[in-house]
């Protein structure tokens, strides 16, 4: 049932004797059934120190990630998970999920009615599956009162430090985070780390003229200049593109300059300005409303995330 690797990061937060920093620290317990010896996709294998009755009497309960089938309703999540996050929320307990662990919290009926996150690959499969859940696709992590979940994978750690942040305070989160060389805090949500690749259109008639384009986002772009390497007219680039990309000339433009600024400041040293000006986007003060508007972040902390402080 668990994902290592975000076992992993639990363990790292809470299972690791920090009590340099706070003393007592955090007692953690892995609970789980017995797992099938063949282990997971990796061939590791984790023995729980307790069973799953063993949850009820915790304070915080962490879920990391379910199998994919799980997800898709191919299996179903063990009725014994959701019955014991269901007496644990009962009793009292804070319950968490890392990843898509918002899958189990979600089948045990306990994100009903309240707003919730995941990885954004599986957001629109956990909207559609639960429809009664608020899902937002754009943070890190979400905290609906006793209730949180996290964004996908390094997401994890975020919420996992918001935990240590609410019970020990500012200080404690902050020196941990300085123990595992990563931000105490990281602005912005998922939306900086999701790809914007040029949407394949399936009429590839028009991928020449959307090649063209790409070559030139520098350049000065009209719709009008668009159609005419299509060899279409406006209105007919215009239906025949957002029936192949779901995108009109003009969003599909500012998607593919947004991608190429943000390219060039994870792997640049460009200014702001400069960027603006090789991705299309005109002055620097575009380039901050554009990032503030679709990413969700500044173009600073943008490249900040990526690259570091150097």
């Amino acid at each position: 049932m668990w994902d290592t690797y975000e076992v992993g990061m639990a363990c790292a937060v809470f299972g690791v004797d920090h009590s340099d920093l706070v003393d007592p620290w955090y007692e953690l317990w892995l609970c789980g059934p017995e797992p099938d010896a063949s282990g997971n996709a990796a061939g590791l294998v984790l023995h729980p120190d307790h069973g799953l009755d063993a949850v009820a009497a915790a304070d915080t309960v962490i879920v990391p990630g379910v199998p994919e089938e799980c997800m898709d309703g191919t299996r179903e999540v063990p009725p014994e998970l959701t019955t014991a996050l269901v007496r644990a929320h009962r009793a009292g307990a804070r319950i968490a999920s890392l990843c898509n662990g918002a899958f189990a919290l979600a089948a045990a009926g306990l994100l009903d009615g309240r707003r919730a996150t995941a990885h954004w690959v599986h957001v629109p499969l956990l909207a559609q599956r639960y429809p009664e859940i608020e899902v937002d696709d754009s943070v890190l992590y979400v905290e609906d009162g006793t209730v949180l979940t996290s964004a996908g994978l390094s997401a994890g750690m975020d919420l996992c430090l918001h935990l240590v942040r609410l019970d020990l305070g500012a200080h404690v989160a902050n020196e941990l985070a300085r123990h595992l060389v990563m931000p105490p805090h990281r602005p912005g949500g998922q939306a900086q780390f999701v790809p914007s690749p040029m949407a394949e259109p399936r009429d590839s008639s028009l991928t020449p003229a959307l090649q063209w384009a790409l070559r030139r986002l520098h350049e000065p772009i009209t719709v009008a200049d668009l159609a005419r390497q299509a060899g279409l007219s406006v209105r007919t680039l215009h239906r025949r593109l957002r029936d192949t990309t779901g995108s009109t000339p003009l969003q599909w433009l500012l998607t593919q300059r947004i991608a190429r600024a943000q390219s060039l400041l994870e792997t640049t040293r460009l200014s702001v300005e400069q960027v603006a000006q090789r991705s299309g986007l005109g002055t620097g003060n575009t380039l901050r409303y554009q990032f503030a508007r679709h990413v969700g972040v500044s173009p600073t902390e943008h490249r900040r995330a990526f690259q570091g402080t150097r």
